[in-house]
Protein backbone atom coordinates (compact mmCIF):
# COMPACT_ATOMS: atom_id res chain seq x y z
CA UNK A 1 0.00 0.00 0.00
CA UNK A 2 1.60 3.60 -0.69
CA UNK A 3 1.91 6.45 1.86
CA UNK A 4 -0.87 8.77 1.80
CA UNK A 5 1.03 12.08 0.16
CA UNK A 6 0.49 14.97 2.73
CA UNK A 7 -1.69 18.21 1.58
CA UNK A 8 -1.26 21.17 4.04
CA UNK A 9 -4.52 20.58 4.90
CA UNK A 10 -3.70 17.18 5.82
CA UNK A 11 -0.76 18.87 8.08
CA UNK A 12 -2.95 21.38 9.48
CA UNK A 13 -5.30 18.97 10.59
CA UNK A 14 -2.68 16.53 12.53
CA UNK A 15 -1.08 19.33 14.12
CA UNK A 16 -4.23 20.93 15.32
CA UNK A 17 -5.49 17.35 16.42
CA UNK A 18 -1.94 17.31 18.47
CA UNK A 19 -1.94 20.36 19.49
CA UNK A 20 -5.79 19.93 21.00
CA UNK A 21 -4.28 16.68 23.09
CA UNK A 22 -1.03 17.73 24.38
CA UNK A 23 -0.44 21.49 24.52
CA UNK A 24 -0.71 22.02 28.05
CA UNK A 25 0.42 25.63 29.83
CA UNK A 26 1.00 24.52 33.36
CA UNK A 27 4.36 22.63 32.07
CA UNK A 28 7.44 23.66 31.99
CA UNK A 29 9.37 25.70 28.67
CA UNK A 30 11.32 22.72 29.17
CA UNK A 31 9.26 19.80 29.49
CA UNK A 32 6.61 21.38 26.64
CA UNK A 33 9.33 21.80 24.07
CA UNK A 34 10.22 17.74 24.70
CA UNK A 35 6.89 16.89 23.61
CA UNK A 36 7.04 19.35 20.82
CA UNK A 37 10.47 17.53 19.74
CA UNK A 38 9.55 13.99 20.93
CA UNK A 39 6.42 14.42 18.58
CA UNK A 40 8.54 15.29 15.19
CA UNK A 41 6.13 18.79 14.91
CA UNK A 42 9.91 20.86 16.20
CA UNK A 43 11.09 20.19 12.78
CA UNK A 44 8.64 18.90 10.88
CA UNK A 45 10.37 19.08 7.28
CA UNK A 46 13.25 16.79 9.29
CA UNK A 47 13.42 13.30 8.84
CA UNK A 48 12.37 11.16 11.91
CA UNK A 49 15.58 10.20 12.96
CA UNK A 50 16.52 13.86 13.45
CA UNK A 51 13.28 14.58 15.84
CA UNK A 52 11.44 15.68 12.34
CA UNK A 53 8.42 13.87 10.71
CA UNK A 54 9.66 13.74 7.30
CA UNK A 55 7.21 16.27 5.66
CA UNK A 56 8.20 18.87 2.61
CA UNK A 57 9.47 22.21 4.20
CA UNK A 58 6.25 24.12 3.19
CA UNK A 59 4.91 22.37 6.51
CA UNK A 60 7.47 24.31 8.58
CA UNK A 61 5.62 27.60 8.02
CA UNK A 62 2.28 25.97 8.64
CA UNK A 63 2.87 24.22 11.87
CA UNK A 64 4.21 27.40 13.29
CA UNK A 65 1.09 28.95 11.97
CA UNK A 66 -0.99 26.64 14.19
CA UNK A 67 0.91 26.86 17.03
CA UNK A 68 0.11 30.62 16.91
CA UNK A 69 -3.53 30.31 16.25
CA UNK A 70 -3.63 27.93 19.01
CA UNK A 71 -1.29 30.96 21.12
CA UNK A 72 0.68 27.55 21.71
CA UNK A 73 4.87 28.03 22.75
CA UNK A 74 6.86 27.40 19.53
CA UNK A 75 10.30 27.00 18.97
CA UNK A 76 13.09 28.70 20.48
CA UNK A 77 13.72 32.04 18.44
CA UNK A 78 17.42 32.83 17.95
CA UNK A 79 20.56 31.52 15.97
CA UNK A 80 20.47 27.89 16.94
CA UNK A 81 17.28 27.30 15.34
CA UNK A 82 17.95 29.31 12.42
CA UNK A 83 21.39 28.91 11.71
CA UNK A 84 23.06 26.31 14.00
CA UNK A 85 21.26 23.80 14.09
CA UNK A 86 19.90 24.02 10.50
CA UNK A 87 23.64 23.33 9.47
CA UNK A 88 24.34 20.30 11.72
CA UNK A 89 21.82 18.98 10.21
CA UNK A 90 22.75 19.43 6.29
CA UNK A 91 25.80 18.45 6.88
CA UNK A 92 26.65 16.03 10.23
CA UNK A 93 28.36 13.89 11.19
CA UNK A 94 25.87 11.88 12.85
CA UNK A 95 27.72 11.59 16.31
CA UNK A 96 27.12 15.83 15.82
CA UNK A 97 23.84 15.91 15.36
CA UNK A 98 22.70 13.44 18.30
CA UNK A 99 25.07 15.90 20.25
CA UNK A 100 23.36 18.83 19.67
CA UNK A 101 20.39 18.81 17.03
CA UNK A 102 17.95 17.91 20.02
CA UNK A 103 19.00 20.29 22.75
CA UNK A 104 19.23 22.85 20.44
CA UNK A 105 15.40 22.24 19.34
CA UNK A 106 14.09 22.68 22.65
CA UNK A 107 16.37 25.36 23.79
CA UNK A 108 18.18 24.38 26.29
CA UNK A 109 22.07 25.04 24.36
CA UNK A 110 22.49 28.76 22.66
CA UNK A 111 24.04 29.47 20.50
CA UNK A 112 26.55 32.62 18.27
CA UNK A 113 28.22 32.48 15.15
CA UNK A 114 31.72 33.28 14.87
CA UNK A 115 32.95 33.85 11.22
CA UNK A 116 33.84 37.37 11.24
CA UNK A 117 37.38 38.72 11.88
CA UNK A 118 38.93 42.18 11.98
CA UNK A 119 40.43 41.49 9.04
CA UNK A 120 38.32 38.94 7.14
CA UNK A 121 34.78 40.71 6.66
CA UNK A 122 33.33 40.74 3.37
CA UNK A 123 36.41 38.26 2.07
CA UNK A 124 35.50 35.68 4.70
CA UNK A 125 37.74 32.93 3.40
CA UNK A 126 40.43 35.25 4.16
CA UNK A 127 40.02 34.75 7.82
CA UNK A 128 43.45 33.75 10.10
CA UNK A 129 41.65 32.13 13.08
CA UNK A 130 43.53 28.83 13.13
CA UNK A 131 42.87 25.56 14.22
CA UNK A 132 45.39 22.84 14.83
CA UNK A 133 45.23 19.23 15.81
CA UNK A 134 46.92 17.79 19.13
CA UNK A 135 46.19 14.58 19.81
CA UNK A 136 42.24 14.41 20.55
CA UNK A 137 41.27 17.85 20.56
CA UNK A 138 41.84 20.80 18.16
CA UNK A 139 43.66 24.07 19.84
CA UNK A 140 42.34 27.34 18.51
CA UNK A 141 43.51 30.72 18.28
CA UNK A 142 42.39 34.12 16.75
CA UNK A 143 39.76 36.47 17.15
CA UNK A 144 36.41 37.28 15.87
CA UNK A 145 34.04 40.16 15.89
CA UNK A 146 30.88 41.29 15.19
CA UNK A 147 29.13 38.07 17.54
CA UNK A 148 25.58 38.33 18.91
CA UNK A 149 24.84 37.08 21.99
CA UNK A 150 28.17 35.52 22.22
CA UNK A 151 28.33 36.36 25.93
CA UNK A 152 26.01 34.27 27.52
CA UNK A 153 25.85 31.55 24.37
CA UNK A 154 26.56 28.07 25.32
CA UNK A 155 29.00 27.35 21.89
CA UNK A 156 29.49 29.17 18.51
CA UNK A 157 30.10 27.90 15.18
CA UNK A 158 33.01 28.68 14.21
CA UNK A 159 35.14 28.93 10.84
CA UNK A 160 39.16 28.25 11.49
CA UNK A 161 41.52 27.71 9.22
CA UNK A 162 43.08 24.04 9.52
CA UNK A 163 45.80 24.27 6.06
CA UNK A 164 47.80 27.17 5.03
CA UNK A 165 49.30 25.08 2.38
CA UNK A 166 46.19 25.49 0.11
CA UNK A 167 43.96 28.23 -1.64
CA UNK A 168 41.76 29.97 0.73
CA UNK A 169 38.49 28.63 0.44
CA UNK A 170 39.87 25.17 0.70
CA UNK A 171 41.60 25.30 4.10
CA UNK A 172 38.69 25.96 6.11
CA UNK A 173 36.97 23.85 9.23
CA UNK A 174 33.98 24.40 10.75
CA UNK A 175 33.92 23.57 14.29
CA UNK A 176 31.37 23.61 17.21
CA UNK A 177 33.12 25.88 19.77
CA UNK A 178 32.26 25.05 23.09
CA UNK A 179 32.19 29.09 24.76
CA UNK A 180 32.43 28.33 28.55
CA UNK A 181 36.13 27.91 28.80
CA UNK A 182 39.29 29.91 30.19
CA UNK A 183 40.54 30.25 26.07
CA UNK A 184 37.56 32.36 25.10
CA UNK A 185 37.21 36.08 25.93
CA UNK A 186 34.10 38.04 24.81
CA UNK A 187 34.10 41.54 25.19
CA UNK A 188 30.92 43.88 24.56
CA UNK A 189 31.33 46.11 21.10
CA UNK A 190 30.09 49.55 21.73
CA UNK A 191 28.07 50.89 18.90
CA UNK A 192 27.65 54.43 17.63
CA UNK A 193 23.86 54.72 18.35
CA UNK A 194 24.81 53.75 21.75
CA UNK A 195 23.55 50.01 21.75
CA UNK A 196 25.53 46.99 22.58
CA UNK A 197 24.38 44.43 20.42
CA UNK A 198 27.33 42.68 19.60
CA UNK A 199 30.67 41.38 20.85
CA UNK A 200 34.17 40.58 19.89
CA UNK A 201 35.55 37.13 20.91
CA UNK A 202 39.27 36.50 21.49
CA UNK A 203 40.35 32.67 20.83
CA UNK A 204 43.41 31.75 23.22
CA UNK A 205 44.19 28.30 23.27
CA UNK A 206 40.81 27.12 23.36
CA UNK A 207 40.33 23.42 23.11
CA UNK A 208 37.58 21.98 20.86
CA UNK A 209 37.11 17.85 21.02
CA UNK A 210 38.53 16.19 17.81
CA UNK A 211 34.69 14.83 16.63
CA UNK A 212 33.31 18.59 16.98
CA UNK A 213 33.88 19.04 13.36
CA UNK A 214 30.59 20.18 11.23
CA UNK A 215 30.60 17.87 7.60
CA UNK A 216 34.39 17.12 7.07
CA UNK A 217 38.09 18.72 7.80
CA UNK A 218 39.10 20.82 5.09
CA UNK A 219 35.41 21.58 4.01
CA UNK A 220 34.45 24.48 6.10
CA UNK A 221 33.80 26.63 2.90
CA UNK A 222 30.43 24.86 2.14
CA UNK A 223 29.20 24.43 5.04
CA UNK A 224 29.55 28.24 6.51
CA UNK A 225 27.78 29.02 2.50
CA UNK A 226 24.97 27.14 4.22
CA UNK A 227 24.38 28.88 7.25
CA UNK A 228 24.92 32.16 5.31
CA UNK A 229 22.28 31.26 3.36
CA UNK A 230 20.17 30.12 6.13
CA UNK A 231 20.90 33.77 7.12
CA UNK A 232 20.34 35.66 4.69
CA UNK A 233 16.59 34.29 4.05
CA UNK A 234 15.60 34.61 7.59
CA UNK A 235 13.88 37.54 7.26
CA UNK A 236 15.20 39.69 9.56
CA UNK A 237 13.91 39.87 13.33
CA UNK A 238 10.73 40.75 14.20
CA UNK A 239 9.05 41.14 17.90
CA UNK A 240 8.16 38.17 19.25
CA UNK A 241 4.51 37.27 19.50
CA UNK A 242 3.80 37.88 23.28
CA UNK A 243 1.52 35.03 24.54
CA UNK A 244 -2.04 35.27 25.61
CA UNK A 245 -3.42 33.49 28.80
CA UNK A 246 -1.49 32.16 32.19
CA UNK A 247 0.68 29.07 32.35
CA UNK A 248 4.49 28.54 32.87
CA UNK A 249 4.98 27.29 29.68
CA UNK A 250 3.47 30.79 28.40
CA UNK A 251 5.65 33.00 31.02
CA UNK A 252 8.58 31.09 30.88
CA UNK A 253 8.32 31.77 27.05
CA UNK A 254 8.03 35.18 27.17
CA UNK A 255 10.71 35.89 29.43
CA UNK A 256 12.94 33.77 26.45
CA UNK A 257 11.55 36.12 23.73
CA UNK A 258 12.04 39.38 25.53
CA UNK A 259 15.64 38.36 25.91
CA UNK A 260 16.07 37.55 23.03
CA UNK A 261 14.75 40.58 21.58
CA UNK A 262 16.58 42.93 23.65
CA UNK A 263 19.81 42.40 21.22
CA UNK A 264 17.27 43.80 18.44
CA UNK A 265 15.54 46.55 19.61
CA UNK A 266 17.82 48.67 17.38
CA UNK A 267 16.96 46.70 14.18
CA UNK A 268 13.72 48.62 12.83
CA UNK A 269 15.75 51.79 13.24
CA UNK A 270 18.69 49.97 11.06
CA UNK A 271 15.57 49.35 8.61
CA UNK A 272 14.89 52.95 8.59
CA UNK A 273 11.88 53.40 10.11
CA UNK A 274 9.60 53.86 7.29
CA UNK A 275 6.77 53.78 9.49
CA UNK A 276 7.53 57.28 11.01
CA UNK A 277 8.07 59.08 7.35
CA UNK A 278 4.56 60.52 7.33
CA UNK A 279 4.29 61.79 10.73
CA UNK A 280 7.52 62.86 10.78
CA UNK A 281 6.62 65.24 7.81
CA UNK A 282 3.52 65.76 9.01
CA UNK A 283 5.46 67.26 12.59
CA UNK A 284 7.22 69.30 10.66
CA UNK A 285 4.16 70.72 8.61
CA UNK A 286 5.72 69.68 5.49
CA UNK A 287 3.01 67.00 4.03
CA UNK A 288 1.97 69.30 1.50
CA UNK A 289 5.74 69.72 -0.22
CA UNK A 290 5.41 68.68 -3.21
CA UNK A 291 9.26 67.58 -3.35
CA UNK A 292 8.74 65.36 0.12
CA UNK A 293 5.49 63.65 -1.18
CA UNK A 294 7.31 63.14 -3.75
CA UNK A 295 9.83 61.10 -1.90
CA UNK A 296 7.67 59.59 0.57
CA UNK A 297 5.70 58.09 -2.25
CA UNK A 298 9.23 56.55 -3.94
CA UNK A 299 10.17 55.12 -0.70
CA UNK A 300 6.67 53.26 0.50
CA UNK A 301 7.06 52.07 -3.42
CA UNK A 302 10.39 50.55 -3.14
CA UNK A 303 9.07 49.58 0.22
CA UNK A 304 6.11 47.88 -1.23
CA UNK A 305 8.56 46.23 -4.01
CA UNK A 306 11.10 45.06 -1.00
CA UNK A 307 7.89 43.76 0.80
CA UNK A 308 7.02 41.38 -2.81
CA UNK A 309 10.25 39.88 -3.07
CA UNK A 310 10.21 38.68 0.54
CA UNK A 311 7.01 36.92 -0.41
CA UNK A 312 8.32 35.47 -3.42
CA UNK A 313 11.72 34.38 -0.95
CA UNK A 314 8.90 32.77 1.49
CA UNK A 315 7.00 31.37 -1.27
CA UNK A 316 9.80 29.40 -2.52
CA UNK A 317 10.55 28.27 1.07
CA UNK A 318 7.20 26.80 1.42
CA UNK A 319 7.59 24.96 -1.88
CA UNK A 320 10.84 22.92 -0.24
CA UNK A 321 13.63 24.79 -2.34
CA UNK A 322 16.74 25.64 -0.24
CA UNK A 323 17.88 28.94 0.59
CA UNK A 324 19.34 30.76 -2.80
CA UNK A 325 20.37 33.16 -4.18
CA UNK A 326 16.87 35.23 -4.03
CA UNK A 327 18.34 35.61 -0.51
CA UNK A 328 20.66 37.83 -1.54
CA UNK A 329 18.03 40.07 -3.86
CA UNK A 330 15.96 40.17 -0.87
CA UNK A 331 18.80 41.75 1.73
CA UNK A 332 19.88 44.21 -1.47
CA UNK A 333 16.59 45.27 -1.23
CA UNK A 334 16.30 45.97 2.67
CA UNK A 335 19.27 48.00 2.17
CA UNK A 336 17.76 49.97 -0.62
CA UNK A 337 14.79 50.72 1.34
CA UNK A 338 16.55 51.57 4.46
CA UNK A 339 19.27 54.49 2.79
CA UNK A 340 16.17 55.28 0.92
CA UNK A 341 14.08 56.56 4.24
CA UNK A 342 17.66 57.58 6.10
CA UNK A 343 17.79 60.38 2.95
CA UNK A 344 13.61 61.28 4.12
CA UNK A 345 14.34 61.46 7.23
CA UNK A 346 17.09 64.25 6.39
CA UNK A 347 15.06 65.84 4.37
CA UNK A 348 12.21 66.13 6.40
CA UNK A 349 14.37 66.53 9.54
CA UNK A 350 17.16 69.07 7.94
CA UNK A 351 19.66 69.78 11.12
CA UNK A 352 17.49 68.81 13.83
CA UNK A 353 17.36 65.11 12.46
CA UNK A 354 21.27 65.27 14.06
CA UNK A 355 19.45 66.03 17.57
CA UNK A 356 19.51 63.76 20.38
CA UNK A 357 17.41 63.52 23.67
CA UNK A 358 13.75 63.80 24.53
CA UNK A 359 13.10 67.11 23.17
CA UNK A 360 14.97 65.99 19.67
CA UNK A 361 12.27 64.32 16.86
CA UNK A 362 10.50 61.41 18.14
CA UNK A 363 13.02 61.80 21.44
CA UNK A 364 16.06 61.50 19.15
CA UNK A 365 14.97 58.30 17.08
CA UNK A 366 15.66 60.19 13.74
CA UNK A 367 19.25 60.61 14.81
CA UNK A 368 19.59 57.20 15.93
CA UNK A 369 17.85 56.29 12.33
CA UNK A 370 21.22 57.98 10.98
CA UNK A 371 23.69 56.24 12.44
CA UNK A 372 22.06 53.15 12.76
CA UNK A 373 20.68 52.80 8.50
CA UNK A 374 24.83 52.09 7.55
CA UNK A 375 24.93 48.41 9.26
CA UNK A 376 21.97 47.26 7.25
CA UNK A 377 24.10 47.27 4.12
CA UNK A 378 27.10 45.50 6.15
CA UNK A 379 25.49 42.73 8.45
CA UNK A 380 24.87 39.24 6.85
CA UNK A 381 27.58 40.28 3.64
CA UNK A 382 28.04 43.75 2.28
CA UNK A 383 26.22 45.10 -0.40
CA UNK A 384 28.76 44.37 -2.55
CA UNK A 385 28.95 40.70 -1.92
CA UNK A 386 25.53 40.33 -2.93
CA UNK A 387 26.11 42.12 -6.12
CA UNK A 388 28.69 39.37 -6.70
CA UNK A 389 25.91 36.42 -6.16
CA UNK A 390 23.47 37.83 -8.01
CA UNK A 391 25.19 38.67 -11.16
CA UNK A 392 27.16 35.48 -10.81
CA UNK A 393 24.35 33.35 -10.29
CA UNK A 394 21.35 34.67 -11.20
CA UNK A 395 22.90 37.20 -14.23
CA UNK A 396 25.27 34.17 -15.22
CA UNK A 397 28.19 37.22 -15.18
CA UNK A 398 32.01 36.13 -14.99
CA UNK A 399 33.09 35.64 -11.57
CA UNK A 400 35.27 39.20 -10.42
CA UNK A 401 38.90 38.90 -11.17
CA UNK A 402 40.38 37.10 -7.45
CA UNK A 403 44.37 36.74 -7.93
CA UNK A 404 44.48 35.03 -4.84
CA UNK A 405 42.11 32.36 -5.03
CA UNK A 406 44.17 30.00 -6.42
CA UNK A 407 47.37 30.40 -4.63
CA UNK A 408 48.12 28.72 -0.89
CA UNK A 409 46.71 31.12 1.54
CA UNK A 410 50.24 30.90 3.06
CA UNK A 411 51.89 32.62 0.28
CA UNK A 412 48.69 35.30 -0.11
CA UNK A 413 49.65 39.03 1.16
CA UNK A 414 47.67 39.92 4.38
CA UNK A 415 47.08 43.00 5.97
Amino acid sequence: MSEVTPTPESVRADVDAWIAERWDPGLSLQAWRELLVDSGWGAPSWETRWHGRGLPRWANQIVASELASADAVGMPAGGGMSLAAPTIHAHGPDELRERFLRRTLTGEYTWCQLFSEPGAGSDLAGLTTHAVLDGDRWIVNGQKVWNTSAHHADFGILVARTNWDVPKHRGLTYFVLPMHQQGVEVRPLKQMNHHASFNEVFISGAVIPREYVVGDVGSGWAAAMTTLAFERNFGGVSRPRRCVGGGLARTEADHEAKEFFETYRWYPQRAGRVDLVVEHARRRAMSSDSVVRHEIATLLSVQRVSGWTAERGAAARALGRTPGAEGSLGKLSLSIVARRAAGVHSLIGGATGMLDGDTAPFGGMIAEVLVSVPGQSIAGGTDEIQHNILGEKILGLAREPAPDRDLPFRDVPRN
